[in-house]
């Protein structure tokens, strides 16, 4: 292309700029203009997204959105040029923030008190230690095993705690239902259940310790899973038969996905009631319990 016509292309461009200009009237107008009147702005997270379809001029658009209502998987979000929509940014950004506020914010003690949870810490100081040391999740001081022992009901059929882990919003969206019913169909089967307490910068293999503590035949982890996009909610139950100290992973059961868009934490209570009557007739956790 000349010099010629680039000049003349910069030439319009800047011409057609100039014409288009808005006059500083117009412009404050819009800057004076409060966004939301008497108002507030809606939460984009109460939105279900899986019925939302924003493709324009799909080819089958009707059996996209069908296959895009089973899953939250972010699917026909339709883009703007190279980027996403304002929507479907804002709600990514959404989703991320929910997922971080899982993890750094800490479960109300009023709920502790409601349930009846006493509560101690692992050997990690604050969150951010916890975070980057996962070994001290699972450890507890000489004094508050001390207290664990105290507090707690020796040598139960089941043993059952709370633990934070990575979200707390798991655990105050979904103990409160599932703990009864765990507990109660616990005690169907004929099953004594332990002190329950609460711990704080709990890990999985937090349950080791108190399992040899405590002597329980089972001991059963309600913690908070990793939070992802999807939801921060996601609680697991770990179980493990008379466990031990550096026992294997193989060793213990976990039940996952736990919450209302997973598996109902009710349903959930039901389950793993039953499943831990069985590790005590079979006398086996992990691998080595046969369904």
């Amino acid at each position: 292309m000349s010099e010629t016509a680039v000049d003349e292309i910069v030439r319009r461009v800047l011409a057609e700029l100039k014409g288009s200009a808005a006059d500083a009237g117009a412009v404050r107008a819009v800057v004076d203009r409060d966004v939301v009147d008497g108002g507030e702005i809606p939460d984009i997270r109460g939105i279900d997204y899986r019925q939302v379809y924003e493709v324009t001029d799909p080819v089958n658009g009707e059996e996209f959105a069908r296959i895009k209502a089973r899953t939250w998987a972010r699917l026909g979000q339709g883009r703007s040029g190279p980027r996403y929509r304002t929507a479907a940014l804002l709600r990514f950004w959404a989703d991320n923030a929910s997922a971080m506020d899982a993890v750094f914010t800490d479960v109300d003690t009023a709920l502790l008190d409601e349930m009846g949870m006493f509560s101690v810490q692992t050997l990690c100081s604050s969150k951010d230690e916890f975070l980057t040391r996962p070994d001290l999740g699972t450890r507890f001081s000489d004094e508050t095993m001390a207290e664990i022992r105290q507090r707690c009901a020796a040598g139960p059929d089941v043993q059952v705690y709370v633990a934070d882990g990575l979200s707390s919003t798991a655990v105050e969206a979904n103990v409160p239902d599932l703990f009864p019913a765990l507990v109660q169909g616990l005690k169907l089967h004929g099953l004594s259940v332990g002190t329950p307490f609460f711990v704080r910068f709990g890990r999985v293999r937090s349950m080791e310790p108190i399992s040899e503590a405590l002597g329980a035949k089972v001991t059963c982890v309600l913690l908070g899973e990793r939070p992802g996009l999807a939801t921060p909610e996601s609680l697991s139950a770990y179980i493990g038969y008379r466990a031990t100290v550096g026992m294997s992973e193989a060793d213990r059961t976990c039940v996952s996905n736990i919450h209302r868009d997973g598996t109902n934490p009710t349903e959930a209570g039901a389950h793993i009631a039953d499943l831990i009557a069985e590790m005590v007739r079979q006398q086996a956790s992990g691998v080595n319990l046969k369904l």
